[in-house]
């Protein structure tokens, strides 16, 4: 029996989820996003409906797989590609080692694996030319690699078109010649290349104008795969440029998948700003528009034009709710939450442990909270535009080169902390940490006019909480109250746009966490007894 179509509302994917790329496979569907410099790398969610989604692995977990020590902040993995073919789920991805200037050092990989859950592959190296790969299976079984192409040179346009190349699957190469499909439209900045095979045309969809408030998905095709293709009449099949008041901001780079019964949905990246300010502090998150192939064989909106709608019709499909994540964990287990990542290492048990001190998680200071190589730093992402974050943190540093406590953090150089430290005068003290935004090598604040002195052991309980645009802290030792500590700091700071560089500068999200540093390299522990994280929006 049919059921009537349910309401979906944006983003699908709250919180820093950029770049989607989505699969179906029966009757599950898939959803594989950037991650940068968070690790594991690459997140994918499942859904049966395309409203409910839930976590359900990251699949680089291995040296062998992905190592970002040293990558600059939001490099690392950008934009992923989730395809099935071959009774295999195939994953191809890009580890960026650079950025910024001229060159981008960005280097492109393939895995597979049997099931989503894996096991995964070692990967298979692909190329270097350029970002934002991803592998077309067409239906004579040859299977072919794209990415947009990087021409480093001046006075030329770095985002110099997409490159196309066959892809030998026994002999787990790239082979042939080197195809540029598509040099895009004046919009520019043509990335994110995905194509599709329909009625007998080959449908290219890129993402241009960059991934900020000029972003669009755009649409050309061609009865040749290594065209010429030609543009979509509209040029852009979604966009939001030409209506700043949409809530859905930043739409572009998107994928596309068909139901069963032939209904087409597309994914794409959205932003959620605040308002009377360009600033997203969920990051760049997922979202999903309906979609329907017109007579004249171009795609366009279900809701007609190109301005992406903040609620849509669902599929005819059965609702298909997840149980949702828990506010609080104990860390009485064996494996640390799924909600939780860490940053660029492999090697997380240098960082951390669940059985140092069992009911615990104990991180291991490692170094600052400005290292681009190994940060004891454990965060779960920002989600909500309100929310209260709270640990009970036991710590004892023997120097003022150690510190550890709450963190609400979007890179190296955008975060706030409020942390046990060691001070020469005062023994054990509580400090608070900002940078907000600006050049690494500019200095950090400490906003305090002097350390807060606590007793000489036992836990402290802090809590960060973001109400309007206010990120305030708190904490207590026993037998007290909550106290509030510091000013009242500007959470929108914690954004894309607050980089000084605008969206384009940087591109991941907020993360609220637990960190320790211990800059004297002794290692010293902190333990964590709980962390909790409650909507208050």
């Amino acid at each position: 029996m049919s059921n009537a179509p349910q309401k979906i509302t944006n983003p699908i994917l709250p919180g820093f989820n950029p770049d989607p790329s989505i699969c179906r496979v029966g009757d599950d569907y898939y959803i594989a996003t950037s991650t940068f410099e968070w690790f594991p790398g690459v997140q994918i969610h499942h859904s049966k409906d395309l409203k409910h989604w839930r976590l359900v692995t990251r699949p680089l977990t291995r040296p062998e797989q992905l190592d970002m020590r040293g990558n600059p902040d939001s490099c690392g993995i950008w934009a992923p590609c989730l395809t099935h073919a071959d009774g295999r789920f195939w994953l191809v991805y890009t580890d960026v080692k650079r950025k910024d200037g001229s060159f981008k050092d960005a280097h492109n990989y393939i895995v597979t694996a049997p099931a989503i859950e894996g096991p995964w592959s070692d990967p298979v190296y692909a190329n270097s030319s350029g970002f934002d790969p991803s592998l077309f299976h067409d239906d004579d079984g040859r299977k072919w690699f794209l990415n947009m192409i990087w021409d480093h040179r001046a006075g030329f346009n770095s985002f110099t078109g997409i490159a196309l190349q066959e892809y030998d699957p026994v002999g787990e190469r790239l082979t042939g010649p080197i195809s540029n499909i598509f040099k895009g439209t004046p919009l520019g900045l043509t990335e994110g290349p995905h194509v599709y095979k329909r009625d007998g045309w080959y449908y290219l969809l890129t993402a241009e104008g960059g991934t900020g408030y000029d972003h669009a998905v755009t649409l050309a095709r061609s009865r040749q795969l290594d065209g010429p293709y030609e543009l979509h009449p509209d040029a852009h099949v979604v966009t939001s440029r030409f209506d700043p008041d949409n809530p859905v901001q930043r739409a572009g780079h998107g994928d596309i998948v068909e139901t069963r019964t032939g209904e087409t949905y597309m994914v794409h990246l959205m932003g959620r700003p605040r308002l009377g300010q360009n600033r997203c502090q969920m990051g760049r998150e997922a979202a999903i528009q309906k979609c329907a192939w017109d007579a004249d064989g171009w795609l366009r909106l279900a809701a007609g034009g190109m301005a992406p709608e903040l609620e849509v019709d669902g599929p005819d499909l059965p609702a298909h709710p997840f149980p949702e994540d828990p506010v609080r964990h104990d860390f009485d287990t064996a494996d640390l939450p799924p909600v939780f990542q860490w940053l660029r290492t492999p090697y997380p048990e240098r960082l951390f442990s669940l059985t140092g001190r069992p009911g615990h998680l104990r991180l291991y200071g490692r170094e600052s909270i400005g290292s681009c190589f190994e940060q004891a730093l454990v965060a779960r992402r920002q989600t909500h535009y309100g929310y209260e974050a709270e640990t009970l943190v036991d710590f004892q540093p023997d120097t003022i080169q150690q510190a550890a406590g709450l963190i609400a953090y979007y890179g190296r150089c955008q975060f706030y902390c409020l942390a046990i430290a060691g001070d020469d005068d005062l023994g054990r003290v509580l400090t608070l940490y900002s940078f907000p935004g600006g050049a690494p090598d500019a200095n950090m604040q400490e906003p305090l006019d002097a350390p807060v002195r606590i007793p000489e052991s036992g836990p402290v309980a802090m809590k960060v909480t973001v109400e309007d645009m206010a990120l305030r802290f708190w904490f207590r030792t026993e037998g007290t109250d909550w106290q509030r500590i510091g000013p009242a700091f500007d959470a929108t700071v914690l954004a894309d746009e607050a980089s000084g560089r605008g969206a384009h500068g940087n591109f991941t999200g907020a993360f609220v966490g637990m960190l320790a540093m211990d800059m004297s390299g002794r290692a010293r522990p902190a333990d964590f007894d709980y962390f909790s994280y409650r909507n208050l929006t």
